[in-house]
C-alpha cells in the first residue's frame, strides 16, 4: 500500500476499482502519478496521486498528540490560555496578519540538528536575531555544527506537520531527546503566542504557565540570551554546552550536564547563571569532574539513596516549620501549614529529581545495550 492523497475528477460513472502498481521511484520524486481505474472501453476515472509529505499534512498514525488533546491537557492542569483560530500559516510574518494586533509576543520556532544527529528546538520572539553559527559555537559544536532539520524529521521526531514546530511538541515521547532553548525575551512579555501542535490555531499564555507545562512532562526549562555572542576559546568554554542533548553520551557526561543545567521555572530568574555554572564546571580538572559525577550518581542511580535524599529534604522542611511560635500561631492548623510548605518548597525540586533519575536510568540502559549488544541467533 502506498501512502498518498488522491485528488481528481471522475470522467463519468465510477466503475469498480482495480489495483494499479505505481513505481516507487516515481513516488520518491514527489510528482503526480496518473492512475486509470476501470476496464478499457468502459467509463474510467483518472486520479493524481502524490506522496503525503508533499500535500501539507500527514497520514493517520504518523502523528502524536492532537491539538484538542493538548488543549484538554492544559485545561486539566488549570493553565490559563486564550485560543485564536486562523487560516493555516507557515511563517511568523503570516501569523502576524491575524494576531499581531493582540498584545503579546509572537514566537518563531526553529527545528535544528547537529552533525551527530541530535535535535534542538529554538523558540524565540519574532524580532530576536538568531545566528546559527554563533549558537553552534556556544553549544560547543563548531561554526557549522547546526543546520535546519530535514522536513521528514519534523514528522518522525516532533510528530507534527510542517509549520507546526512548537515547544508543546515535547509532549510526544518521540521528542524526549530534543533539547529546548527558550528566548529570555519571553520573560519581558505579558503573554506569548505558540501553535498548539497545529498551525491553524494559536494560543497565548503567560510564560510561567509554559514552564509549568514543560515541567509536568519532565522537561527542564532553560532561557538563553540568543543574541549574545560571548567569546569561545581555550580558556572560555562554550556557555551553552550543558544544553546539548545527552542521549548519546556516557552516564558521567549526563550527570555533569545535569548538574550544570539551569532549571528555570520563574520569570524573575536570571538566565546568565546558565553561563556561570557551565563555565565553572568546565574550568575544573577532569579528576574533579569524575569525582563530582560519581557523588551525584549515587543518588540518581540508586533508588534507595534517591528516596533517602527525598525524605531528608522533606524532613528538613518539616523541622523548619515546627517551631514554638508556629505552634502558638497555627495550633491545630499546623499540619496544613507544614503540608503547604512542603508542596511549595519541594514540588519543583522533587519533579526535577525524578526527571534526573529517569534520564539516568535510560542512559545507563542505553549504555549497557551499547556495551553488550544482544547476540543474533
Amino acid at each position: 500500500m502506498i501512502d498518498g492523497v488522491v485528488t481528481g475528477e471522475e470522467d463519468g460513472r465510477s466503475p469498480p476499482l482495480r489495483r494499479e502498481e505505481v513505481s516507487p521511484e516515481n513516488m520518491r520524486k514527489g510528482g503526480g502519478v496518473k492512475i486509470v481505474v476501470g476496464d478499457k472501453g468502459q467509463s474510467q476515472a483518472s486520479f493524481s496521486l502524490r506522496p503525503w509529505r508533499h500535500c501539507g499534512f500527514h497520514p493517520i498514525g504518523e502523528m502524536g498528540f492532537s491539538k484538542d488533546q493538548l488543549l484538554d491537557r492544559l485545561q486539566a492542569q488549570q493553565i490559563q490560555f486564550s485560543k485564536y483560530e486562523h487560516p493555516v500559516v507557515m511563517t511568523v510574518e503570516a501569523l502576524a496578519k491575524y494576531v499581531g494586533h493582540i498584545k503579546g509576543g509572537l514566537s518563531k520556532n526553529l527545528f535544528l540538528k547537529d552533525k551527530k544527529h541530535r535535535f534542538y528546538i529554538v523558540s524565540a520572539l519574532a524580532d530576536t536575531k538568531v545566528d546559527l553559527k554563533v549558537l553552534s559555537q556556544r553549544l560547543g559544536l563548531g561554526k557549522g555544527g547546526l543546520r535546519m532539520a530535514p522536513e521528514e524529521a519534523v514528522a518522525e521526531i516532533l510528530q507534527v506537520p510542517l509549520g507546526c514546530v512548537t515547544p508543546f511538541a515535547l509532549l510526544n515521547e518521540s521528542a524526549r531527546h530534543v533539547s529546548l532553548l527558550l528566548d529570555q525575551g519571553f520573560k519581558t512579555q505579558e503573554c506569548c503566542f505558540f501553535h498548539p501542535l497545529s498551525n491553524d490555531t494559536s494560543i497565548s499564555l503567560h510564560i510561567q504557565d509554559l514552564d509549568m507545562f514543560l515541567n509536568s512532562v519532565g522537561r527542564a526549562v532553560a532561557y538563553v540570551d540568543l543574541e549574545a555572542n560571548p567569546p569561545v576559546g581555550k580558556d572560555q568554554p562554550p556557555d551553552l554546552a550543558a544544553l546539548v542533548p545527552s542521549d548519546t553520551l556516557s552516564i558521567t557526561d549526563v550527570l555533569e550536564k545535569t548538574a550544570s543545567l539551569q532549571v528555570d521555572s520563574g520569570v524573575n530568574s536570571k538566565p546568565a547563571s546558565v553561563t556561570a555554572k557551565a563555565s565553572k564546571l568546565s574550568s575544573g580538572s577532569h579528576k574533579e569532574k569524575l569525582a563530582n559525577s560519581a557523588k551525584s550518581s549515587s543518588s540518581f542511580a540508586d533508588p534507595e539513596k534517591l528516596i533517602e535524599e527525598i525524605l531528608e529534604k522533606a524532613s528538613a522542611v518539616v523541622l523548619s516549620e515546627i517551631k514554638e511560635e508556629n505552634i502558638k500561631q497555627h495550633g491545630e492548623q499546623l499540619g496544613a501549614v507544614v503540608s503547604s510548605s512542603i508542596r511549595k518548597n519541594l514540588s519543583l525540586e522533587l519533579k526535577n529529581l525524578a526527571t534526573m533519575f529517569k534520564n539516568t536510568a535510560y542512559t545507563e540502559g542505553f549504555g549497557a545495550g551499547t556495551r553488550c549488544p544482544a547476540k543474533r541467533l
